[in-house]
């Protein structure tokens, strides 16, 4: 960790304002906060750059896709991971929840295996040795209309740092694929099924669902419990699944499809998390509810960059543009993902709180990156 360093003449994002001043770093923690454009000799002149906690990312398959770059490449765990995260720190994510799927499908045409609890240990290796820039935590994804979801969530224990584990069920008609064309789309394209190994496809989730759905629900809700985990629900759709959801303890959904849903989530206290590529694109790729809706309607709390990494910083930017209020904006993706799973070290410009901090300025309204600290260290 760096002794003492001072970010100066920097516009700094507090939370619920913002204002020029500057900031102390002394022993990975923030030290001082202080007003002026004064920049004392040794500091670090900002210029005027904004300065805001690192961004807290919930969400992200990035990883998935380092350790596999094309269908069937099973790329170095290691370096895959490496990779990820550095291409984190690079866009200024300073704590992220790698997402990991856990539950898998046995059957020939529609097979993927189980890979979780082996990359989670080689990363937690890679953590310990200190190999890692930014800080790392577990999502496990519960697949509940799979063949082995109990048996790979038992697989992981109170010590693998599990900080959220959200529950999925992807079966067409329902919830993200309630347009099923949407998902055959997805399918054919990643899979390279033909029509009727699509019908086959679809048919065997479907029994999946029957058999298991509702017994891995229960399941993926109790071993979050035992891991201290914050419990998320995922493509919440109507009503009556938010119930279900609000009735499972969860406080926090991921993706909800439909306003009906995310106007549910707000009656039931829960936080709503969209994705960063909806907002920027103004539209889900799924064909579901889209980001800026539920933001112009006051239905939206987080944001996660989801498929894009270099999307979270730009999408902050954005809300704060719509809501006409940068803290507010840039909170979606500091405090506001931080409170949701109980990290009250960071998240916030704050004196005490983890030196994790970013500099960007704005070129041609794009957020420009020009720092990015982790628990005062420079990592990009």
């Amino acid at each position: 960790m760096t002794e003492e360093m001072i970010l100066a003449n920097a516009t700094l994002v507090l939370p619920g304002e913002v204002r020029t001043g500057s900031v102390k770093i002394c022993g990975g923690e923030i030290a001082d906060i202080a007003d002026g454009v004064s920049v004392p000799a040794g500091a670090m002149d900002c210029e005027g750059d904004y300065v805001s906690p690192g961004l807290v990312e919930l969400h992200t398959d990035n990883l998935e896709r380092h350790i596999q770059p094309r269908p069937k490449v099973d790329w170095p765990h290691a370096s895959a991971i490496i990779a990820h995260d550095a291409e984190l720190a690079g866009t200024g994510i300073t704590t992220v929840f790698d997402a990991m799927r856990v539950g898998s499908i046995s059957r020939r045409e529609s097979r993927y295996g189980a890979y979780a609890r082996q990359l989670a240990s080689e990363l937690l290796e890679l953590r310990a040795a200190d190999a890692l820039k930014i800080s790392h935590f577990l999502h496990l994804r519960a697949e509940v209309c799979t063949d082995t979801l109990v048996d790979e969530l038992n697989a992981f224990g109170e010590e693998d740092r599990v900080g959220l584990v959200s529950l999925m069920d992807h079966t067409p008609g329902q919830r993200q694929f309630r347009d099923i064309s949407k998902l055959k789309e997805y399918v054919k394209g990643k899979h390279g099924f033909d029509d009727a190994a699509f019908r086959e496809h679809v048919a065997h989730l479907m029994e999946l669902q029957e058999t298991y759905g509702a017994l891995h629900e229960a399941e993926a809700v109790k071993a979050a419990k035992r891991f201290g985990a914050v419990l998320a629900s995922h493509d919440d759709t109507t009503a009556a699944q938010v119930a279900v959801s609000a009735g499972h303890g969860i406080r926090l959904a991921e993706f909800p499809t439909t306003v009906e849903a995310a106007q549910a989530c707000r009656a039931h206290d829960i936080k709503v998390m969209m994705g960063a590529p909806n907002l920027i694109r103004g539209v889900s790729h799924s064909g579901n509810v889209a980001a800026h809706d539920l933001a112009e309607l006051e239905l939206l709390d987080i944001l996660s960059s989801d498929y894009v990494p270099a999307a979270l910083l730009m999408a902050a930017v954005r809300l704060g543009e719509l809501w006409g209020d940068v803290a507010r904006g840039l909170g979606s993706v500091t405090q506001a993902p931080a409170a949701a799973v109980g990290l009250d070290d960071r998240g916030r410009l704050e004196i005490g709180k983890r030196a994790d901090l970013i500099r960007f300025g704005i070129k041609a309204c794009t957020p420009a990156l020009r720092g990015v600290w982790s628990r005062g260290l420079r990592v990009a």
